[in-house]
């Protein structure tokens, strides 16, 4: 069933505040914005021109709103599944942020939920795949251009310290988080899209030697076996002390790329037609748009308006999470591990 009109409802004003604008570029009308945090709930508010009866504090003024037909949850991890339970009882169409949940037990609570609402339309915001320099990497693959690939990896490098030094209780030290769920899933989630299909093995290590706050690794290294013969590596580090990047590298049998989420150009290796070559790179331009808000949310509003489909549903979040937990298991018993795809 299509939306003739989109009225929106923002849950968390974090990455919230540019799904919100996304809504707003898009021309959705705002229902209403939900922080339980006073001040950037104003900040938020007046920046974008939204009356003070179009706030609050309490996200279940969203979901007892009957004018609100769809919902943007950008909350901590941790509150994911109350708050999608909540909207699909309501009969709220949902985009939720990354990750999906936390626990094995989450995820399949909130798939449960999302199978018992078919009236509601659901979509994980894994925002990478809406990233330029991502996006052209896939038409690649998917164009044959670099042949199949045996090899891919890719890393989530990103510095948390500043988080911590400016919230010292910031809700990313809870013990029930992780750094390979939290931000590795990007990196893992890339992967998966990329490849076209989910790991079947994983092993992998970990070390916490930089962010004390946490008590999980703050660095974790995974080995992913994929279907095909084809071989995976994440790197995920939440203390790094370099600039944030999404480093990514996919090696075919035709040739190779080289490309992040925040450089200008990609690096792009080719054979000629004669199957030789294929070792100076062509530096291929490509727009940054690291969270690329405005075509997520095109793409989930489409999806509701124009009845397409939707292009990252709840499994790929599920799936992604699931890999996630496997490299979190793995790392901490030393033995190989098989992803629990059963949702």
């Amino acid at each position: 069933m299509k939306v003739e009109k989109l009225v929106i409802g923002v849950i968390g004003l974090g990455m919230g505040a540019h799904h919100l604008k996304g809504a707003i570029n898009y021309g959705a009308e705002i229902g209403m914005i939900c922080d339980v945090n006073p001040e950037k709930l104003k900040a938020v508010g007046e920046e974008n021109n939204i009356p003070e009866d179009r706030r609050t504090t309490d996200y279940l003024d969203i979901v007892n709103n009957k004018e609100i037909n769809a919902v943007l949850i950008a909350t901590p991890d941790q509150q994911h599944r109350e708050q999608v339970e909540a909207c699909l009882a309501a009969g709220k169409h949902i985009m939720c942020e990354k990750p999906l949940a936390l626990t094995r037990e989450d995820l399949v609570a909130m798939v449960d939920a999302v199978k018992a609402h078919p009236e509601c339309r659901f979509m994980i915001g894994q925002i990478c795949r809406f990233t330029p320099a991502f996006i052209k990497a896939k038409e690649y693959i998917d164009s044959g251009a670099i042949g199949e690939i045996y090899f891919a990896e890719s890393e989530y490098a990103h510095d948390y310290q500043h988080m911590f030094d400016h919230d010292p209780k910031n809700w990313r030290s809870d013990p029930i988080r992780n750094g390979v769920v939290g931000g590795g899933c990007h990196a893992v989630d890339l992967l998966r899209w990329l490849i076209g299909t989910d790991p079947s093995e994983v092993y992998a290590l970990g070390t916490h030697k930089l962010l004390p706050a946490v008590t999980y690794d703050d660095a974790n290294l995974a080995i992913l076996k994929f279907p095909n013969n084809v071989m995976g590596k994440v790197f995920v580090s939440t203390a790094c002390k370099r600039n944030y990047t999404m480093r990514t590298c996919v090696y075919g049998t035709k040739g190779t790329l080289i490309f992040d989420n925040t450089s200008p150009t990609m690096q792009v290796f080719l054979v000629d037609e004669n199957g030789e070559g294929g070792h100076e790179p062509q530096e291929v331009e490509v727009q940054v748009n690291n969270h690329n808000a405005n075509a997520e949310f095109k793409a989930f509003a489409d999806a509701l308006v124009n009845g397409t489909e939707i292009e990252t549903p709840i499994i790929e979040g599920a799936k992604t999470v699931a890999a996630c937990l496997a490299i979190i298991e793995s790392s901490k018993t030393g033995k190989l591990v098989n992803p629990d795809y059963n949702f």
